[in-house]
Formats: C-alpha cells, structure tokens, sequence
C-alpha cells in the first residue's frame, strides 16, 4: 500500500501507517460523540447563561486536560500491546473491587438516564405517539439491537454521521445568534465570575466538557479500530485531538447560545436535560418552528450517540475485565483488534444490564440510596483515572520510550487534582445524615 509499510523486525508483517492522515480518523469521533451528551450541553448552555463569555477558557481548558486522560490512556494501549484494565490490575486488586461495584452501579442508573434523554426530544418532535416511557425503552431496545449485531465499523460509522447532525446543528445556532466575537475572544482571558462558589462552579465546566468512563474506553476504541502497536502513535495522537477540537466546538457553540440567546436576555433555564427542551421553546419564540425542530434533532443526536456509546464502549471494557477476572492471563490489545470481545457473552451480558434492569427505574423512580453512591463512585471515577494512569506510565510497565515526560506528568497531576477536588465537593454535598437515617 502507498501509505504503509511492513515491520518485520519481531518476525511478522504489520501494516504500519508511514505518518498521520486524517483517513484515519475514527476513535477519536467516537469518544467526542459518546462523551459530550445533554448534561454537557447543559451545563456549559447555563454557564453562557449566567456568565456570558466569562467561561470561555474554563471550556477550551477542559477540553485540553480530557486530551491528555484520552491520550494517556490510547499511548498504554499502543505502546503495552495491553488492555487498560490489565494495566490496572497490576497495580493491585483495589482497581478490580473499584471497577466492580463501579460498573455495575453506575451501569444500572446511567442506563435509565441515556434512555431518557434520548427520549426527551423524540417527544418533543412526536408528541403523539407514545409517552416519556415508550420513547426511553424503544431507545434503549434499538441500541442493544445495534450494539448487539454489528461490529465496530459500522458503528463508527453511524456515530460519525451523529457527529456530523449534532456538529451542523450546534454551530448553525451559534452562528444564528450572532455571537459577540469582541466579548468570546476576552473570554479566553482567565477571570473568575464575582460570584459566590465562583471557583467551584469553575472548575465543574472544566471537568465536565466530555466524558468520564468514556474516556478510559477510548483505547479499547483505538484496539478496535485494529490500532495495536507503536506504528500507530502518531494516528491516535491525531485522532486524539481531532476528538477535543470536535468537542471544544460543541462546548462553545453551546456558551455562544447561553451567552446571547439567555443571559442577554436574563433568562434562566433548569439544569438537566428537560433545560435542552426549555431551549426549545425559547428558540421557536425567536426564530420559529423550523429552528426548534431542528435543535431537536441535534439533542436527539447528541443523546443517542451517548447511549449507543457507552452501550459498545463500557461493555468492552466490561468483558475486558470479565477476562482477566477468570484468569486468562494478560489482556492484549489484539483480542479486542479481532472482535472476539464484541462477540463474547460478557460483552452482551452488559449489554443486557443497561437496557434492562433501568427500565424498572423509569416507572418507579431513582432509589434514594442508590442515587447518592451513583453521584460518588461516578465523582471518584476521573481521580481514580487520572492517577492510575500517572501510576502506569511512569513505571517500568510501560516501554521507556512512551513512558510520560514533563507535560503529560503536569497534565495528568493538574487533572487528578481537578478531579479529585470535585470529587471531594460531590462527596461532601450528599446527604449522608438521610442515607444513613
């Protein structure tokens, strides 16, 4: 092929790309699409509508430090030819109780919540046609179908064509808006809100913008794209970024809309995904039926891609540990590269556990108890992350040549520490005088 070449020295041939082509590209959609759903959408819109422009560089910082976890994450999987869950499992059996009760709790309520918010806009548009409930279990029923029968080309594929609706609608409203550019380009200078809880509120932008478990299933992503060694170093990091530059997109398309279409106007929107519906309404009093209904395909867009996301993403790293759990020895990257996990009845198992159970959860409520450990483990997630990853590639693990240098160590400590601050503030709000009451 013009484009690659053999690599013999270890006795085999491989197709090895001789540099980075945008061809290529495909995880990194992928990851940008899975880890940017409503809440996101949400929480910068609120952020525009509060602060105007004055976030804007808390976005453009969140998207930086997630490039540096999705990096990290994707150099482990190349440069080890091992799965992320099998790095984790050498650091001791901490990592597999974590990952344990972590996935099966934060699996049962996310479950119900993707299939909510892909429900919300599909009502919206078809009022008619079934309540909250019926749209929120169809979702969930077509993306195990997807999931279930096809491969990871086709579904890189399908999340690519999402990509594109929620990309052409997020900037066709920035653009419809007339953003300020003088105020969005003195947004990029750091200030702070002079607000009560300025810093916090701050520094929950920059964690939130795209992704948390997401983000530890972009190199099985990479493996499955049939990524497995070092020759693809230089495509990932591409990928990598083409990722965040997607996702920094939507985040500021987003605060543009938030900026001018509500704080202009001093208009105050709900937090969570019902605020996307409020939006809604908001812009077919501006600019008509045609605009709302079109946002709406971008939310519906938007959510699904989440779904079907976590559907494929968190089920592979699912049957990855089921694996290792039953003792198969090291986990390569090639065993995901082959589409034996995609097959496997783990793999489907957890398929089965996020469509399923949750819909028990849509008629009757979020349990209490279950809610407040879901906010927790889901909180400790990206410390527990940051910090393994800063762990495993500084260690003899990791081939010398790939293993962190100065920027990547001060990337991964700055967002271990933004993390795990959150996940302190997340912990201390709970009402643990309730839970244990």
């Amino acid at each position: 092929m013009a484009d690659t070449t053999d690599n013999k020295a270890t006795g085999e041939a491989r197709s090895v790309p001789r540099k980075s082509s945008w061809r290529y590209i495909g995880p990194g959609i992928v990851v940008a699409a899975t880890g940017v759903g409503a809440g996101d959408l949400v929480a910068t819109l609120i952020a525009g509508s509060n602060f105007g422009y004055t976030l804007l560089w808390a976005a453009v910082i969140g998207c930086l430090v997630k490039i540096s976890l999705a990096e990290a994450a994707g150099r482990w999987h190349l440069s080890t030819g091992r799965t992320l869950f099998d790095g984790w499992a050498s650091l001791g059996r901490w990592t597999t109780w974590f990952f344990a009760v972590y996935v099966v709790i934060w699996g049962f309520v996310y479950g119900a919540a993707a299939m909510s918010s892909s429900a919300l806009p599909l009502q919206a548009l078809f009022p008619d046609v079934m309540d909250l409930e019926g749209w929120a279990i169809a979702c969930g029923l077509v993306g195990l179908v997807f999931v279930w029968f096809n491969k990871y080309a086709v579904f890189e594929k399908v999340m690519t064509v999402l990509v594109g609706v929620m990309f052409v609608v997020t900037v066709y409203l920035a653009i419809r808006v007339t953003p300020n550019l003088g105020d969005a380009f003195a947004g990029l200078l750091p200030v702070l809100p002079d607000e009560k809880d300025s810093i916090l509120n701050t520094l929950g932008l920059i964690g939130g913008v795209g992704g948390t478990i997401t983000l530890a299933a972009y190199g099985y992503w990479v493996n499955a794209k049939g990524w497995t060694h070092t020759g693809w170093m230089k495509v990932m990091r591409l990928d990598n970024r083409v990722a965040y530059i997607t996702t920094g997109i939507f985040v500021v398309a987003m605060l543009f809309v938030g900026a001018e279409l509500l704080h202009s106007a001093n208009v105050a929107i709900a937090s969570g995904d019902k605020g996307l519906i409020q939006l809604s309404d908001i812009l077919e009093d501006e600019y008509g039926s045609a605009t709302a209904k079109f946002f709406l395909i971008g939310f519906f867009a938007t959510s699904f891609t989440s779904l079907i996301g976590v559907w494929h993403g968190v089920s592979l790293m699912f049957a990855d540990f089921v694996a290792r759990f039953r003792g198969q020895g090291a986990q390569k990257g090639e065993e995901v590269a082959s589409g034996a996990r995609e097959r496997s009845w783990p793999f489907r198992a957890y398929l089965l556990w996020l469509t399923f159970p949750p819909i028990v959860l849509l008629f009757q409520g979020e349990p209490f108890r279950l809610i407040i450990l879901y906010g927790v483990l889901g909180a400790a997630f990206l410390p527990f992350l940051a910090g393994t990853l800063l762990w495993l590639l500084n260690s003899a693990r990791t081939p010398g040549e790939w293993r962190n240098g100065p920027v990547s160590n001060a990337m991964l400590a700055i967002a271990g520490l933004l993390f795990l601050v959150l996940c302190v503030k997340q912990v201390w709000d709970q009402p643990w005088s309730e839970f244990f009451g």
